[in-house]
């Protein structure tokens, strides 16, 4: 393998430049006596090269799995980290009972929270908003791929500014603003940018789009901006759901509880961190 990376980093390059990523690294294991055509020897070798220079193996490859689903990615987008997929998991359970719910996905970037949200809930109304008409290329691409129904927003938060697209045009709903297809949503989902913009953990972040990572002195900006535009567009008893900084949990706590919300409660990502805070918006009579 190559020198200096760790095994199993030289080891999902190999199957990405041999196309054999379906098989999984045992694979390779069962067939080490292969030779490599000297293209394919000199393409791993430049992919090596690549994540030597601190680029996410997904960037190079092309793809990364989440909450199941294979998804396909580049530069234009964060890379979706496995932690992610806590506050699927979250946003699933808080919708469990609800029929036909509204959910909408701030800063979708490669789609992948509202992808696995539509994928496991298919009655589910997705929309999926972001600032980046690149970002939205992207997902609009995994949309189709996968065949999933969501609606493509372009905007900033919860003030979309245009309709880009419904993925997969299925019915009148395609060229009507989100407001006008629903009097709230049961859930309001994001994993927003929240690194502080002098934090010492931005250079090994280089090769990620540097606008969906930072957000202010704190990082809170726009958790902050999102936590009060999302009572005037929740339904009585809807969610809102942020995942965050591994030290700013209490952080939006605090804000959520300010701005009215009830149930606030956090949960842990795969470290046991806290990495998701969300609140509840009173249901008429509950004071929390």
């Amino acid at each position: 393998m190559a020198s200096g990376l760790p095994s199993v980093d030289s080891e999902l390059l190999l199957l990405a430049e041999t196309n054999n990523q379906k098989h999984g690294r045992a694979w390779l294991r069962a067939n080490s006596e292969v030779i490599l055509e000297p293209s394919v020897e000199d393409a791993f070798l430049r992919a090596c090269q690549r994540r030597l220079n601190g680029e996410p193996i997904a960037y190079i490859t092309g793809q990364r799995g989440f909450y199941g689903l294979d998804l396909q990615i580049d530069s234009r987008v964060l890379d979706p980290r496995p932690d992610t997929e806590t506050l699927v998991d979250w946003a699933l359970e808080v919708l469990n009972t609800t029929e036909r719910p509204h959910v909408i996905d701030l800063g979708t970037g490669s789609g992948a929270i509202a992808l696995a949200i539509k994928h496991e809930r298919r009655d589910a109304h997705v929309t999926a908003v972001d600032a980046s008409a690149d970002a939205l290329t992207v997902a609009r691409a995994n949309a189709e791929r996968l065949q999933l129904a969501v609606q493509f927003v372009q905007g900033s938060w919860l003030t979309p500014i245009q309709i880009t697209l419904d993925s997969v045009p299925s019915s009148a709903e395609t060229n009507l603003r989100p407001e006008a297809q629903t009097s709230g949503y049961d859930l309001i989902a994001s994993n927003p940018p929240y690194v502080a913009e002098n934090d010492p953990h931005l250079p090994a972040l280089v090769h990620e789009p540097i606008g969906a990572l930072t957000s202010g002195p704190d990082g809170l900006n726009d958790i902050r901006l999102i936590i009060s535009q999302s009572p005037a567009h929740l339904k009585p008893g809807g969610w809102l759901l942020l995942e965050h900084g591994y030290d700013q949990a209490e952080a939006v706590t605090d804000l959520l509880l300010a701005q009215g919300f009830v149930n606030v409660q956090s949960r842990n990502d795969l470290a046991g961190i806290a990495r998701c805070t969300g609140g509840q918006m009173p249901i008429l009579g509950d004071r929390g």
